[in-house]
């Protein structure tokens, strides 16, 4: 049968329209996530911290803590006031048939570093065998010799202080950490959503114009309806995902917007972050170095000092409370003690409780709670190789995923661009051409996960090994917080 070639001829050039319509319609995987697509304000990750701390009150309760450490030493340590004490009374002499007033004013001061105890007294009344007013005026001063021995324990009591004021700091900067590590972790799961939704926008785009060549080519009689209901499936399918997408990025872009307290209407577009402090290939070296001068190990060392300070204070309190006296006083009549008489007196006082259980029971814990800590340390040290190194591991796993990941984008444009060409011309189904439509899609996505989960996993490595933030990035964050560095 000769064959018609006007009909040769328009089939080949409406197969060839078809090809270039294909060529026309298909983007790149890098042209998919150009961010400038969508209007709005680009917000880089700089800013976004810079207005978390600035405007999320959860950073300002981080904060908050730092303002009651200054005031830990006048909390805890014994004060140093000069205390003023008055005491007057109206006593009745009932066998006497008289009555006569009575007042006490008194001065006390401690010397909290030496102990020392210094007593001014002024006494003025009548006595029982004497209607006439009699008064008095007294030094005296007070010398721990055995229990806080010249202000030992206070001394101790002060170190002991110290080291929580310092695990405080830490613990105050490490609260900030953690607080920073979650905020980049959900701007990286919000640029993820975002390029994720750019891939699926694009896919139904490329899609819905594919069903409407594969209606085009129905009404020409070159397509079977069975071909336009597999692409009207495909369709839907790249619908019901790019739904999805839409509520994903919607619930990240509501949290971002949560921290930085945004309300204005123009929306806000992520910007591609950069990595950050990727670990170096020797694992043992890096904690060697993290075991000997990081944050969190300082802390357990400042812990177990204060442990051992605290065995000392105890055994301290063990002793007797032994007081050196030394004292002067005049007595004499009415207000200013005339026809005085002085006096001259040292002594000691002294208080032993015995058996002293509660004092040896605080000892005894106290000892057995150094030994704990020890353990804490050490059981520490085990725990964070371990959870390190996983996360090393875990690192390098990623890293090498983006890689075959981008691999991958390429291999599925070329197979995309030869799938488009060969569906075109006959030479493979429309279920070939649907396959490698999808499997760039799929790739797009894993590229994209990957990647996402690359950074998140940087941020949790600086975190854990204390290099993400320090005191003085809090500062410069928040000019308004002037934490002390540790």
């Amino acid at each position: 049968m000769r064959k018609n070639p006007l009909k040769k001829t328009l089939t080949g050039a409406l197969l060839g329209g078809f090809a270039v319509f294909f060529f026309l319609t298909w983007v790149p995987a890098e042209e998919l996530q150009t961010p400038a697509a969508d209007p709005g304000r680009v917000l880089a990750l700089e800013e976004f911290i810079q207005l978390s701390t600035l405007h999320d009150t959860e950073f300002e309760q981080i904060l908050i803590d730092e303002l009651t450490l200054k005031y830990e030493y006048d909390r805890q340590l014994p004060a140093r006031d000069l205390i003023l004490s008055v005491k007057h009374q109206h006593e009745f002499f009932l066998n006497q048939d008289r009555d006569s007033p009575d007042t006490t004013v008194g001065l006390s001061k401690l010397f909290p570093y030496t102990g020392t105890q210094a007593t001014l007294e002024y006494e003025v009344g009548r006595s029982v065998s004497s209607d006439n007013e009699s008064s008095s005026a007294s030094f005296t001063i007070a010398q721990p010799i055995a229990q806080n021995a010249f202000g030992r324990s206070t001394r101790l009591l002060k170190k002991i202080v110290g080291l929580e004021v310092d695990v405080a700091r830490y613990q105050i900067v490490e609260a900030y950490e953690d607080y920073l590590a979650t905020i980049m972790t959900a701007y990286y799961t919000w640029y993820e959503d975002y390029e994720n939704l750019l891939i699926g926008r694009s896919s139904y785009r490329e899609n819905q114009k594919l069903l409407d060549n594969i209606n085009e080519r129905a009404r020409q009689k070159v397509a079977l309806p069975i071909d336009v209901n597999k692409v009207r499936i495909q369709v839907l399918s790249k619908k019901e995902t790019l739904v999805e997408l839409e509520e994903e990025y919607k619930n990240s872009l509501h949290v971002i917007e949560r921290m930085i307290r945004y309300k204005a209407e123009e929306p806000l577009i992520p910007q591609e972050p950069s990595d950050r402090g990727a670990p170096a290939g020797d694992f043992g070296g890096e904690f060697t170095m993290f075991s000997q001068a990081s944050r969190t190990f300082e802390i357990l060392r400042k812990l177990e000092e204060r442990s051992t300070l605290q065995v000392d204070r105890d055994a301290d309190a063990l002793l007797p409370s032994i007081d050196l006296l030394v004292g002067y006083e005049l007595s004499g009549q009415k207000y200013d003690v005339r026809d005085n008489n002085d006096l001259l007196f040292a002594g000691v006082s002294v208080e032993w409780p015995f058996p002293d259980q509660v004092d040896r029971a605080e000892w005894e814990v106290s000892r057995i709670l150094v030994d704990k800590r020890r353990l804490i340390t050490t059981n520490t040290y085990y725990k964070l190789y371990t959870q390190l190194l996983n996360l090393y591991l875990q690192i390098e796993r990623e890293k090498q995923l983006v890689d075959i990941a981008h691999e991958q984008i390429a291999l599925a444009d070329d197979i995309l661009s030869d799938e488009t060409e060969n569906y075109s011309f006959g030479r493979v189904s429309l279920n070939d051409y649907i396959q490698a439509v999808n499997v760039r899609d799929s790739t797009l996505f894993s590229q994209v996960r990957h990647e996402s989960q690359y950074k998140k996993l940087l941020v949790e490595w600086l975190r854990l090994n204390d290099q993400l933030v320090s005191a003085q990035d809090i500062r410069d964050q928040y000019p308004g917080a002037k934490p002390k560095t540790p």
